[in-house]
């Protein structure tokens, strides 16, 4: 029996309270085989992804299946179980294995990753999971952590080092400069943009092991600056990229507001309603995310500089803290302003910083 396996999880914190789904469709007729879900209490959404991962073979197995096709839009469990990426986060190295265990019970396992559009099956399991329990539950193992231990108590101190991440917004433009929109536009840094750049490099980036980008000029040039004084190289992640702003792009908040009146109400009150021909908070949210996923998973317990833009930070802070969409509108963030964020495997994230300019006060002639 040849089937497809589509698995998915989430976590509303990360860690915080997760689920996962998975369905099993026979791959000739597409017909759905079993599905599975469940709420795991509090992990992390790489965690769940592996839960769901794990359930679907399962599931698989006792339908007798000989060939499997598992399908995933979490491109790090895809490339993990391919052995492209290695499994580094403790708490995931036990699914991982199980998952392995699981495959030599079929005949051939393939793994690709699909769009989340493509996954609105385990995806909708995976959230129904979460909508039945708001909280994790206070007795109930949590899987975000080795062998599944209860997380600690928020205020006790932490078991091992937090991967840090330290987000920096790019340097000004003509676009921050005069407060518009600015999304997927090629803008460079303006002169003041560049001084803020160097005072940013200046800054002191304590045990800094990674500089990840957004492929926008005014970050990549931001980061360039920063990834220089420490001497290490620059990824990009095109998920860090800033919201698309569609019509909107290079007009003032005041303007949008008289020339799309409908429009902006609509958006300035749900994440999942794009600016006409751009992008939404709901799917920005996804691909954020996936970034974070990704630079946890690759530098556990180590400091990540961040080179990104308003939104991705502000979702980012918002999702760690557990924050409603309307938070978004209510944070200010100067350009070249540094936040830090600490996540942590056996308890949720913490904020320790927010849209700090210190280091530009050095300079403070130089930009006025």
């Amino acid at each position: 029996m040849r089937v497809i396996v589509e698995a998915d999880g989430g976590s509303r914190g990360n860690p915080g309270p997760a689920g996962f789904g998975a369905v099993v469709l026979d791959a000739d007729t597409g017909a759905v085989l079993s599905e599975a879900n469940d709420y795991i209490g509090v992990a992390t959404n790489n965690v769940a992804e592996y839960r769901g991962l794990v359930a679907g073979l399962a599931a698989a197995r006792d339908l007798g299946a000989s060939d499997v096709a598992v399908r995933m839009d979490s491109n790090l469990v895809v490339q993990q179980m391919k052995g492209i990426w290695q499994v580094k986060h403790p708490g995931m190295r036990a699914l991982a294995r199980e998952a392995n265990t699981l495959r030599t019970c079929f005949e051939s396992v393939t793994f690709e990753w699909i769009p989340r559009e493509r996954n609105k099956r385990a995806d909708r399991l995976a959230n129904a999971a979460m909508d039945r329990a708001t909280s994790p539950a206070p007795n109930r193992p949590s899987a975000n952590t080795p062998g599944g231990e209860t997380p600690a108590p928020a205020w006790t101190p932490p078991a091992g080092r937090p991967t840090r991440f330290v987000l920096v917004r790019h340097g000004s433009t003509i676009h921050s400069a005069a407060k518009r929109f600015s999304g997927r536009n090629d803008l460079p840094l303006n002169d003041v943009g560049q001084v803020q750049a160097a005072a940013l490099a200046a800054r002191e980036f304590a045990d800094a092991s990674a500089v990840v980008s957004s492929p926008l000029p005014r970050a990549r040039a931001t980061a360039d600056a920063i990834s220089a004084r420490l001497g290490l190289p620059v990824r990009i992640d095109a998920d860090l990229a800033e919201l698309d702003f569609g019509e909107w792009e290079g007009l003032t908040a005041a303007q949008v507001r008289h020339r799309y009146p409908t429009q902006w109400a609509r958006w300035d009150g749900s994440p999942d309603v794009p600016p006409p021909g751009g992008e939404s908070f709901t799917n920005l949210t996804r691909r954020v995310h996936r970034a974070r996923d990704a630079m946890i998973a690759a530098h556990p317990d180590r400091t990540v500089v961040v080179v990104t833009h308003v939104c991705p930070i502000k979702t980012l802070i918002c999702s760690a803290l557990e924050a409603p969409f309307a938070a978004i509108f209510r944070m200010h963030l100067d350009t070249a302003s540094v936040s830090i964020l600490d996540y942590f495997v056996d308890r949720p994230p913490s904020l320790r910083l927010f849209n700090d300019t210190s280091h530009l006060q050095r300079i403070g002639s130089l930009l006025s």
